[in-house]
């Protein structure tokens, strides 16, 4: 049975006659949520009814729920890795999909070990397209008057490559990017960026960087909103800034660019935008020289109206940091996506980013959820999930996936009509474990949420961190790199509390490390190393060289790689250790 969404009431009415269609599109897409589904499946597989996959499991041409279920596993990447490899190379034949497959999408490869490859067709930027297209009717409802300026987006792309059979292979944005859906779009005046196309689509990261900074500060009067797709990536924005103002400055001050921006199509874009203007290169220079550097971001773009960046899942542990440069402006989570299926979108951008949700648009793909725990016999419908409850993703799609298990765990808060509002929980990943002890994404952020709880009253946060499971030494133990921001030297936090804050993180793990620790003395204590300020952005710079895409770049919440470990290892400015057992007693059993 659906419960009634509890959304705020929206502040206006929708801004335009768009808008008001996009909106009354997604109450009748999120009204008729298994009717949609039943023909998203059916028309999936009746266009793939002749593929290689479908018919090596019988299904006959057979569209209908039961036969697909009954007919179709439940399956991982692993397991049509053969067939993906085989198009990869080449192979033209339709295994997935009768239509072609005009490029792979990569994942962002930091998840949980190599990149993948998605398979897609050309109309899924359509569809793609569509999900974007509902963003800003949405969010024009809660915040009015961005037509009145424009967004400061950090948005990149990376080089493509291409496999042996001569399709491209590039993460979902630098697709989307490259598409004359984003390159030629019409002008929408609720979606004017201060970056030009051709400051975006610099393959060398830096020059992107600095282009789209030095357009932002340039427009700064503009400017109504201030984003990036993850959190990570506007951190990296502003640290960016800390290290490069005083250039910015003298650009702005002269009206000359950066000899070291080599790119051709951006210094020729930006010839028309730089103009001398000493009083703008003045301010920046009086709001940067400061060493303190908090509500930056309301300093420096004083209209700044939110923030536009995903916060969710691993990326929660910026929260603090972005609040600190931001002076506390609302944090928007706008959409649900990989690069497998964009899935839907957050009806209450303006919300708390601890009470985000998405709505799954049914229209997407064919969506199966398995409860979590449960085996795979198991599976239910988007119209029949319920509320509280967590399940697995399962994803049929388009471009021929059938059945894929996307390893994101999401929990039902509520309805949207019949639609259904998932929070977005973890990874299915394990990240640590030394023996029987299995520590995921959601318990280590946690734990870190916890500890960092003690630093609190030392006016320092923990802006970013990872981990590693030693098991060199006999016990094993965790091993926690943290870089922090101390905001007052005069009162950082000692040897003693750094060494609380490893007991701290292990008070707040399972019952089955603490039973290591405490009883079996299988596990060592907990270990925290703090690395040098810049070392996560080595981090990142070093990824980025090795192939992952800056816009998908999440921080390894695991690491093992003996180059990465090196590097962090080599950052070490302290270390500490747990003082003292944590809590544990044994539990009783009925």
């Amino acid at each position: 049975m659906a419960v009634e969404s509890t959304l705020p009431t929206p502040v206006r009415t929708p801004a335009s006659d768009k808008d008001a269609k996009a909106l009354q599109f997604i109450e009748e897409m999120t009204k008729n949520v298994d009717s949609v589904q039943e023909r998203v499946l059916r028309e999936i597989l009746g266009r793939n009814a002749e593929t290689e996959y479908l018919k090596r499991f019988s299904l006959n041409g057979a569209t209908d729920r039961e036969t697909f279920k009954s007919r179709i596993p439940v399956v991982t990447y692993e397991d049509i890795q053969p067939e993906i490899q085989r198009i990869a190379n080449g192979d033209k034949s339709p295994i997935f999909s009768v239509h072609p497959i005009s490029e792979f999408l990569t994942s962002s490869g930091t998840s949980a070990g190599e990149r993948k490859l998605m398979p897609t067709i050309h109309e899924e930027l359509d569809r793609r397209q569509l999900l974007y297209s509902l963003l800003m009717p949405v969010m024009n409802l809660y915040v009015p008057g961005l037509d009145k300026g424009k967004g400061l987006y950090f948005l990149f792309v990376k080089a493509e490559t291409k496999t042996p059979g001569g399709l491209l292979a590039r993460p979902v944005l630098t697709s989307y990017y490259n598409s004359d859906h984003f390159k030629t779009r019409p002008y929408d005046p609720f979606n004017v960026y201060t970056s030009p196309n051709e400051a975006i689509l610099c393959v060398d990261s830096f020059q992107s960087m600095y282009a789209q900074m030095l357009c932002g500060l340039i427009m700064r009067d503009e400017v109504l909103r201030v984003g990036a797709v993850f959190a990570s990536g506007l951190l990296r924005a502003i640290h960016f800034l800390q290290n490069n103002w005083k250039q910015l400055a003298h650009d702005i001050a002269t009206g000359t660019l950066n000899p070291k921006i080599t790119d051709a199509p951006v210094r020729e874009c930006m010839r028309k935008i730089l103009k001398p203007n000493p009083e703008l290169a003045q301010l920046v220079t009086m709001e940067c020289y400061e060493e303190n550097w908090e509500c930056i971001i309301k300093r420096i773009w004083p209209r700044t109206k939110y923030l536009d960046v995903i916060v969710t899942g691993a990326m929660a542990q910026y929260i603090p940091t972005l609040e600190y440069y931001s002076g506390g402006l609302p944090m928007a989570c706008t959409m649900y996506a990989s690069s497998e299926c964009y899935f839907g979108l957050n009806l209450n951008p303006m919300c708390k980013p601890s009470e985000v949700t998405y709505t799954i648009m049914p229209n997407m793909a064919y969506f199966e959820f398995l409860p979590h725990g449960s085996s795979t016999s198991c599976l239910v419908d988007l119209a029949d999930v319920e509320v509280g409850k967590e399940y697995e993703l399962i994803l049929t799609t388009y471009a021929g996936l059938c059945r894929y298990r996307v390893g994101d765990i999401l929990r039902v808060t509520g309805f949207h009509n019949a639609a259904p509002q998932f929070r977005f929980i973890r990874r299915k990943n394990v990240l640590l474990s030394i023996e029987s002890d299995k520590t995921d994404e959601a318990e280590l952020q946690n734990a870190i949420e916890n500890a960092s709880l003690l630093l609190k009253e030392f006016n320092t946060s923990i802006v970013e961190y990872t981990s590693y499971a030693d098991t060199k030494q006999i016990p094993g133990h965790y091993v926690i790199y943290w870089e922090l921001l101390v905001k007052d030297l005069a009162i950082a936090p000692t040897d003693d509390v750094l060494n609380r804050c490893c007991l701290q993180m292990e008070e707040s793990l399972n019952s089955v490390y603490r039973q290591s620790r405490v009883a079996d003395n299988s596990i060592g204590p907990l270990e925290i190393r703090v690395v040098e300020n810049g070392t996560f952005e080595e981090l990142m710079d070093y990824a980025i060289s090795r192939g992952a895409s800056i816009n998908q770049y999440k921080v390894p919440r695991c690491v093992s790689f003996t180059p990465i470990m090196e590097l962090l290892n080599s950052r070490v400015v302290s270390k500490h250790f747990s003082p003292d057992l944590p809590h544990w007693t044994p539990e009783r059993r009925r």
